[in-house]
C-alpha cells in the first residue's frame, strides 16, 4: 500500500507515490478520488510541472474556446475557465462542480500520469502537456516561493537547487513528471508543447493547437488569440496574471506572479558548477529521450 511521508525540507508537502502536494491544498482522500472522475468525450486537460507555461496556456484555450474571451465582452478569469482539477476547492467561497459545467469542458493540472482520471486512457478527451527546459522552470520556481504562501522558503539558491534535484519540491521530480507523462503518451490523446517554442513562434503553436482540438478560426479570431496571449498582454491582464488570488495563498507584495517569460533566465542565478553538475544529471536521466529543449534565446540567432 501507498503511504504518504513528510517532506523534510518543506513541511508544507507531503510525498504520496513519488509526488509532491500541499497538505492545505491537495487532501490525499479526494486526489485518490479523482481515479473515478467522469470524463466526457470532448473534455480536454492542460497538465503542465509547476512553472512551465501553466497560465499562459490558460489564456491561449480561454482565448480559442470563448468568443466572448477574445472580444473582451465577458470577464472571466481564465483559472475559471480553466479551473484545477487537483483541488476540490481552492478557497471557502468557491466549490468546484465540475459536474455541472456545460461542455466541453476545460481543466487544469499538475499531476502525474499516475493520478489523472482513468477515464483520459479512453483517448476520446485531449490532453495538452507544456513542458519548459527545467534551468528556467528551477530558476523561476525559485522565485516563486517568495510569493507561495504555502511553500518553504529556501534560504538561497544553492539549497533550493539541492531541493529540486531531490524532488522536495511542488510536483515531485521534474524528471520524473516529464519522463513519466512522454513514456505513457501512447495511452492518452496527447499533445506535446514546449514553452520555448510558444516564445519564438506562438503563430505556429496556436495553429497546432486549434488543429489538436479540432477547432478553426478564421485568421482575424487566430490574430486576436495570438496577440491577446502574448507575454507583455497578459502581465497587464488581470483575468490572466493572478492578480486577484487571495492573499491566502499568494502574497503579491514578494514579487510578481508572471515575471519574464523569457528563455536563458537561468544563467542570471545558476554558477557554473550548478549549469554543469545539473548538465550531467540531465544527460543522465534523460539521455535516452528523444527530447530536444532550448536553453538559451541566444541559440535561434
Amino acid at each position: 500500500m501507498d503511504t504518504v511521508t513528510p517532506v523534510l525540507c518543506d513541511s508544507n508537502l507531503y510525498r504520496y507515490k513519488g509526488f509532491c502536494f500541499f497538505k492545505e491544498l491537495n487532501e490525499k482522500e479526494f486526489i485518490d478520488s479523482l481515479q473515478g472522475f467522469k470524463i466526457r468525450d470532448d473534455d480536454v486537460f492542460m497538465i503542465t510541472f509547476p512553472k512551465s507555461g501553466t497560465i499562459w496556456m490558460q489564456q491561449i484555450l480561454s482565448l480559442i474556446y470563448s468568443e466572448g474571451h477574445r472580444n473582451g465582452t465577458e470577464q472571466i478569469e481564465t483559472s475559471k475557465r480553466v479551473p484545477w482539477i487537483d483541488f476540490s476547492s481552492l478557497n471557502n467561497d468557491v466549490k468546484y462542480d465540475h459536474d455541472s459545467r456545460p461542455s466541453p469542458r476545460l481543466f487544469t493540472s499538475h499531476l502525474s500520469y499516475l493520478f489523472v482520471p482513468q477515464g483520459l486512457r479512453n483517448k476520446k478527451a485531449k490532453v495538452i502537456y507544456v513542458m519548459r527546459n527545467p534551468k528556467d522552470v528551477m530558476k523561476s520556481l525559485y522565485h516563486f516561493e517568495a510569493i507561495a504562501v504555502h511553500t518553504q522558503k529556501s534560504p538561497d539558491f544553492d539549497h533550493f537547487f539541492k531541493k529540486f534535484l531531490a524532488g522536495d519540491v511542488l510536483a515531485g521530480s521534474w524528471f520524473d513528471h516529464v519522463r513519466g507523462w512522454y513514456t505513457h503518451k501512447d495511452d492518452f490523446n496527447i499533445l506535446f508543447v514546449k514553452y520555448e517554442d510558444m516564445i519564438k513562434d506562438l503563430h505556429s503553436v496556436v495553429k497546432q493547437i486549434c488543429t489538436f482540438l479540432g477547432k478553426e478560426l478564421d485568421d482575424e479570431s487566430l490574430d486576436i488569440v495570438v496577440n491577446r496571449a502574448t507575454f507583455k498582454k497578459m502581465q497587464k491582464d488581470p483575468l490572466a496574471n493572478k492578480e486577484n488570488v487571495p492573499e491566502e495563498y499568494l502574497n503579491l507584495q514578494n514579487g510578481n506572479f508572471m515575471r519574464k517569460g523569457t528563455i536563458g533566465d537561468w544563467k542570471n542565478i545558476f554558477t557554473v558548477a550548478q549549469s554543469e553538475a545539473f548538465d550531467k544529471i540531465f544527460l543522465e536521466k534523460f539521455g535516452d529521450l528523444p527530447i530536444n529543449f532550448t536553453w538559451d534565446i541566444t541559440e535561434e540567432k
